[in-house]
C-alpha cells in the first residue's frame, strides 16, 4: 500500500484541518518517539522544550507530502517506506547550518604561520601531500576557504599539495556546496587578493552571485556522513580534521563518542579543529591542547 492511501489526506493537510479547529500539534508521545529517534540517529537532542520548534521544521515536509497531521507523519516515518524514503528528509529539515567564509579566522592563519610550517620542516620527503576532513562542512564555506588558503600557500612551497573531504548529514546543504554557488552578501569576509583569485562572477548581471573556480571545486569531495555512526566511511590517516560548531548540538555523552571516533581517522601528530564555543576538557580523549579550540593526537 502507498504510504498516500493510508496517510494522505487530500486536500485535507495541517494547514486546512487547523483552519478547521482540530488539533494538529505534536503529542506526548510522539514527541518522544521522534525525539528519542532523532538523539540515536543524529545525536541532536530534542528536549520537550523544543517542541515547537521541531513542528515548525516538520510542517514543511508534512505539506510536501500531503500527510494529515504530525501524528500520521510519525506513523509514516517509522513504516518500512518512511524508514527507507524519509529518514533523510527529516533530518535535513532539522539540523541547523550556519557557517560563513573565513568563520574564526585565527584558526586560518595558525594553519599557514604555524601548522604548515611545522609539517613541512619535520616531513623527511620534498613532497608533503596533505589530507583534510571537514566533518561538518555545511553548505561548504569551510571547506573552500581552506582549499583558497591552501592553494595560496602552496604557490609558494613546491611539493606540497592537499585534498579535502567535505561531509555533513543534511544532503540539502551538500547539494549547495558541490554547486559552489554563492550569493554575493555571502562573501565579504572574503579577502580581496582570495576574491579576486578564487571567485567567478555570474555572466548574468541580474544574478547577484559567485562561483568557486573549477580549480578549487575540484579539490574537494563531498559526501554525506553521519558522525554518529560507528564505522565511518573515512581512511585512518587523516592530517588535519575541521569539526567546528557541529558537537555544541550534542550531550557530553555524545560528544566524547563522537570525537574519539572522529581520533580514530586522524594520524598520530595530527590536528583537530573545533569551535570557538566548543571545549573537550574533562573530555577522555588522546588529545593535547596546543592552542584555543585546537588540538593534536598524542603521538
Amino acid at each position: 500500500m502507498d504510504y498516500r492511501d493510508k496517510y494522505s489526506g487530500g486536500d485535507e493537510t495541517t494547514e486546512f484541518l487547523e483552519k478547521k479547529g482540530i488539533r494538529t500539534t505534536l503529542s506526548d508521545s510522539d514527541l518522544k518517539r521522534l525525539s528519542e529517534f532523532i538523539y540515536t540517529y543524529s545525536g541532536i537532542k530534542m528536549s520537550p522544550e523544543k517542541k515547537s520548534l521541531l513542528e515548525g521544521r516538520l510542517k514543511k515536509r508534512i505539506r510536501h507530502l500531503k500527510i494529515k497531521s504530525y501524528s500520521d507523519y510519525c506513523d509514516y516515518v517509522f513504516s518500512n517506506e518512511g524508514m527507507k524514503n524519509e529518514i533523510i528528509h527529516m533530518v535535513d529539515s532539522i539540523t541547523t547550518n550556519k557557517t560563513d567564509f573565513f568563520r574564526e579566522p585565527k584558526h586560518f592563519e595558525y594553519i599557514t604561520k604555524i601548522l604548515l610550517p611545522e609539517m613541512i620542516k619535520n616531513n623527511s620527503s620534498p613532497d608533503l601531500n596533505l589530507k583534510i576532513w571537514c566533518a561538518a562542512c555545511s553548505s561548504g564555506e569551510e571547506p573552500y576557504t581552506l582549499a583558497m588558503v591552501l592553494s595560496s600557500f602552496a604557490e609558494k612551497r613546491q611539493g606540497l599539495d592537499y585534498a579535502i573531504l567535505a561531509s555533513d548529514i543534511s544532503t540539502n546543504v551538500l547539494y549547495k556546496a558541490i554547486m559552489g554557488i554563492y550569493e554575493e552578501d555571502k562573501i565579504s569576509p572574503i579577502p580581496i587578493f582570495y576574491k579576486k583569485k578564487y571567485l567567478m562572477r555570474s555572466k548574468d548581471s541580474q544574478k547577484k552571485q559567485v562561483r568557486i573556480i573549477p580549480g578549487l571545486r575540484e579539490k574537494i569531495l563531498f559526501k554525506r556522513i553521519n558522525l554518529m555512526e560507528q564505522s565511518l566511511p573515512v581512511i585512518k590517516t587523516m592530517d588535519i580534521i575541521f569539526c567546528r560548531n557541529a558537537i555544541i548540538y550534542f550531550d557530553r555523552k555524545t560528544q566524547e563518542k563522537v570525537i574519539n571516533n572522529l581520533c580514530n581517522h586522524l594520524r598520530p601528530g595530527g590536528y583537530l579543529f573545533m569551535g570557538h564555543s566548543e571545549t573537550l576538557n574533562g573530555m577522555r580523549a588522546p588529545l593535547e591542547n596546543v592552542g584555543h579550540t585546537i588540538y593534536r593526537k598524542i603521538l
